[in-house]
């Protein structure tokens, strides 16, 4: 192992990074018929970058890139809220806790202070905000593989895990050693999987993803919000089931521990709760970004999957205050008043 790389590798583990690899800045030429096959199918969101030679060429983002560092922190807490709310919505573990872009970001931004201590280089530095695919970057630098639901799978933390990436013109040694397949004949997140959105082994289709869904500004379909259920941000069905979720390292990170929301929401209080409500108690986890109305449409359709008519008057009365959402409403209740 060469000095910097050890240097890097000693300083990551310092600085509570869990997971950290390398990989080489040359052009993922692998994916380029997959990527065009995919754009091709309709499968692209709103959220991906469209010049599919920037996300698949380093160079495009950082010309002297020569070397990219991967950092991987895990989420993966246990975490029971002893809050009695009803009706309550859930959020995902990637929103439990701070915004992880803004804890990643600071973590490698310390990790690039250290490095220049010893070293002056040209870098750049993306939490989920850059155009390339983070989890090829992870796969390719050896912090994991890819699970049959398309997330990262580390060895000694699963695949809750945030990624980030450094490119950098930093001569670094490059191992280029894959960790091996670990799925096997293991399908229990595909038979998991609310909405089918995994068509088959290792192929999502993001528009059916229930992570994607309660993000879209698109209008969502019918038997889609059918299975949403009463999740409000995000879904982690997949990684629930996985058998390498359990039993893996537990992470130290507080800033994901959900102090602030306990993991759910009051959604009779989102919906007639202020800006400034909103902001105080959910603006610094990581789904606020959406704001505030996307999850109220999110809490809608989960009072509709509670089919339960004594939410009815909560609907109508949100509906009287902003009908901005009123497709979804209407949608809601007649679904209640359907109740088989």
């Amino acid at each position: 192992m060469d000095a910097l790389r050890e240097f890097i590798i000693e300083k990551s583990k310092k600085l509570n990074i869990d997971i950290i690899g390398f990989t080489s800045g040359d052009p993922l030429l692998d994916l380029e018929d997959y990527l065009s096959q995919r754009s091709s199918m309709g499968y692209e969101t709103e959220f991906e970058e469209k010049d599919i030679s920037k996300r698949l060429n380093p160079k495009l983002s950082l010309e002297s890139c020569k070397s990219i560092i991967v950092i991987g922190l895990s989420y993966n807490n246990d975490f029971e809220t002893n809050k009695d709310i009803a009706p309550r919505g859930i959020l995902s573990k990637t929103s439990w806790g701070e915004d992880y872009h803004r804890v990643l970001k600071s973590r490698m931004e310390s990790l690039i202070d250290e490095i220049k201590k010893v070293k002056d280089f040209s870098y750049k530095a993306f939490v989920d905000t850059g155009p390339l695919i983070d989890r090829e970057l992870a796969r390719n630098a050896g912090i994991g593989y890819y699970g049959k639901n398309c997330s990262i799978i580390n060895k000694d933390y699963g695949s809750f895990i945030f990624l980030g990436y450094i490119l950098s013109d930093l001569e670094v040694e490059i191992e280029n050693k894959l960790v091996e397949d670990g799925c096997g004949d293991c399908d229990l997140c595909i038979r998991a999987c609310p909405t089918g959105a995994l068509e088959e082994p290792y192929r999502l289709n993001p528009k059916k993803c229930i992570s994607y869904l309660t993000q879209t500004k698109d209008i969502i379909l019918d038997d889609l919000r059918d299975r949403m259920g009463n999740r409000i941000y995000g879904c982690d069905t997949c990684q629930l089931v996985c058998p390498k979720n359990k039993g893996v390292k537990l992470p130290n990170h507080m800033e994901f521990i959900p102090s602030l929301t306990q993991g759910i929401v009051d959604i009779e209080e989102l919906l007639f709760m202020s800006n400034r409500k909103f902001k105080e108690k959910y603006g610094s986890m990581s789904g606020a970004w959406r704001g505030k109305n996307i999850l109220i449409r999110n809490a809608i359709i989960a009072l509709g999957n509670t089919r339960d008519k004594k939410h009815i008057p909560l609907l109508e009365s949100y509906n009287e205050k902003d009908n901005r959402w009123e497709d979804y409403v209407n949608w809601a209740i007649n679904k209640i008043l359907t109740r088989a």
